[in-house]
């Protein structure tokens, strides 16, 4: 496929609010939830680009970089920051914000790749992506070191 589309066509923000059943003894929210937002955002945003059906195909990296309390309220920011011929790799930074105090800061940042499917269930091809901010061209210019160092994961990684 030779179409591209920018970063910007395919940005997804969600606000979540932290829940105690959310939590776990320490008020602090469960990382398995996070990892539920980070997946359903990613696939939002994958869907968005390649206007198909999109399944998991990794989560390369996870950073839990700081807590989430009860009465916080998250938001999931998400872009396509790199493109094959069929996957797409999400980015999606999680922020949390203490409403009463107004303290801001990052609390996850992970890497997930998305593959996209067409109406039998195969993978099909996905448009390519053009970065427009500076932001935008840093991490779409590290997309393929994060690949090779993704393939080479994988391959050490089997028995």
């Amino acid at each position: 496929m030779s179409e591209t589309r920018s970063m910007s066509q395919s940005r997804t923000i969600q606000t979540k609010l932290v829940l105690p059943p959310d939590t776990n003894h320490l008020q602090t929210i469960f990382g398995g939830k996070v990892l539920a937002y980070i997946d359903e955002i990613a696939a939002i945003t994958a869907m968005k680009h390649s206007n198909t059906a999109v399944v998991t195909a990794s989560i390369d990296r996870v950073d839990f970089v700081s807590s989430a309390y009860v009465g916080d309220v998250l938001e999931l920011e998400a872009v396509v920051s790199s493109t094959g011929r069929t996957s797409m790799e999400v980015h999606v930074l999680v922020h949390s914000t203490n409403l009463l105090t107004g303290v801001k800061k990052l609390t996850t940042e992970s890497f997930l790749t998305m593959v996209a499917m067409d109406e039998n269930k195969k993978p099909t091809p996905v448009p390519g992506i053009k970065p427009e901010t500076e932001a935008e061209k840093a991490l779409y210019d590290m997309g393929p070191a994060r690949r090779e160092h993704r393939k080479e994961r994988i391959k050490t990684n089997h028995y």
